[in-house]
């Protein structure tokens, strides 16, 4: 016979059953009134009640105040202190942020800081100096850079949050074209590992048509689709854990002061005709290896292009690069330009793109692994790109620019050869790809906000008929 139980308890077995994340932080000891509406109102409260949580917010909507705002409610709550994470040369911005907003910051380079509690903050290259049973909190910024990394700094970041009390992630998106990617945020959140979430909404498929890619070599990986039913469950399981949103609109406040400046895309297409050995005509290039051929083939052509647009104007510019070539020769052609390769030292490079955020330099020359993570760089309005596969750093690289306190329009200058007309294809297509992602975000976050249980989810389940007459009967 069926054991009668209580509808409190029934609920209470339905609630254990969901994926949802637990609430683990506390209430705000503090949130300053300089904060905007939907920072102040909505997005740091819920982040400190959480406890571990993943900020997605987008370029220019104040993911650093936001931080230090958290991070100082963690510092008064456990009188520990807090580390936060960034990529190179952010870590001053951190530093010049605390000021302006009357909160002391410490940059440590070496793993030495003060005995007082305080919010400390290094770059994810120097991590390794300091032990994390120190802090009592910690925060990733621009936390999607972890992939940018090899495998073992990447473990080793994911490992040193995941010894943390109370845990911040934040990125502007996790990935605009990966759903899995999500994982690996929640795994170094300790919500759940990528393979679980894998194993819980998604499956292997050799079907092209509905299938989540990873950025990168997605030609040899394993392909990701969501199981039958699963896409809302999965999307009500990461807004249990993670916040986001592109506009302030999207959760429901006067986007006011962040409609942004016109953007204005260019594209500058050098006339050399791309034909494959024992053909006899031009066509695109096809395949990664005939779009590497294609564009180590044309360095000198393109590089001549981007120095005639920026020596056009004295005005300050980036030229995104990716090959050490390509860097080199631009900063050669480019009177005034200073480079940021990856054979430089932590030292340099930080200088270098301090430089250039202080306005000290008119044209920075790097690639977008260096210097599209994080940085403030409003004061410049121009920019040249030589388009990948990659969405997310060709994204990331336009709003180091593009957002918020830039005043005049943004101006990205594409440039490319008649061989490579399939690689810019692919990047509208992913960027349609991006917004029906944070779409699905934007909405499900909005549906568990209505929400009133204490994890995000209210379980508005009836008593079953069968269970309900067993339970009177037994009364």
């Amino acid at each position: 016979m069926i054991a009668a139980v209580a509808n409190d308890d029934y609920l209470a077995f339905l609630r254990c059953k969901t994926q949802a994340a637990p609430s683990g932080g506390f209430e705000p000891l503090w949130v300053p009134d300089w904060l905007f509406d939907f920072q102040g109102q909505d997005l740091v409260p819920w982040c400190i009640r959480k406890g571990r949580s993943a900020l997605l917010a987008d370029c220019g909507l104040g993911k650093t105040p936001m931080e230090l705002v958290w991070s100082q409610n963690v510092v008064m709550h456990t009188n520990r202190h807090v580390l936060i994470a960034t990529p190179l040369a952010v870590a001053d911005q951190f530093v010049r942020e605390g000021v302006k907003f009357n909160l002391p910051v410490y940059h440590s380079r070496d793993g030495k800081y003060p005995d007082a509690p305080c919010i400390v903050v290094t770059n994810y290259e120097r991590l390794h100096y300091f032990d994390p049973s120190k802090f009592g909190g910690g925060v990733a910024d621009e936390a999607s850079v972890l992939k940018a990394f090899d495998g073992h700094r990447r473990k080793q970041i994911t490992r040193f949050f995941c010894k943390l009390p109370f845990r911040l992630l934040a990125t502007a998106t996790p990935s605009p074209n990966d759903y899995i990617e999500l994982g690996t945020l929640s795994e170094c959140l300790g919500i759940m590992t990528q393979s679980d979430m894998l194993n819980y909404f998604f499956r292997e498929t050799k079907d092209m048509r509905h299938t989540v890619f990873k950025e990168g070599d997605f030609w040899n990986q394993t392909k990701w689709s969501f199981k039958p039913h699963s896409e809302t469950a999965f999307w009500r399981w990461v807004v249990s854990w993670a916040r986001g949103l592109r506009k302030p609109s999207d959760l429901g406040f006067d986007d006011g002061r962040f409609v942004l400046p016109p953007l204005n895309y260019r594209q500058h297409v050098v006339d050399v005709a791309f034909v494959p050995d024992g053909e006899l005509f031009h066509r695109p290039a096809i395949s990664l290896h005939e779009q590497q051929i294609e564009r180590r083939r044309t360095v000198a052509q393109r590089c001549n292009e981007v120095a005639r647009l920026i020596t056009s104007h004295n005005r300050p510019a980036i030229a995104w690069c990716h090959y050490n070539e390509e860097g080199d020769a631009l900063a050669a052609m480019i009177p005034g330009a200073v480079q940021v390769a990856g054979k430089d030292s932590l030292e340099d490079k930080e200088q270098r793109l301090t430089d250039f955020a202080m306005g000290r330099v008119r044209v920075l020359v790097t690639k977008p692994r260096i210097g599209c993570w994080g940085l403030n760089l409003q004061h410049c309005g121009d920019m040249t790109f030589f388009p990948t596969h990659s969405f997310e750093q060709f994204y990331q690289g336009v709003r180091r620019c593009w957002r918020f306190g830039r005043t005049g329009p943004v101006n990205v200058d594409i440039v490319s050869s008649l061989g490579e007309s399939g690689v810019v294809a692919g990047l509208t297509y992913k960027q349609q790809k991006a917004e029906r992602m944070f779409a699905s975000l934007v909405k499900h976050m909005n549906q568990a906000s209505a929400m009133h249980s204490v994890d995000d989810h209210r379980l508005d389940v009836q008593l079953p008929a069968w269970l309900a007459a067993a339970n009177a009967t037994n009364l």
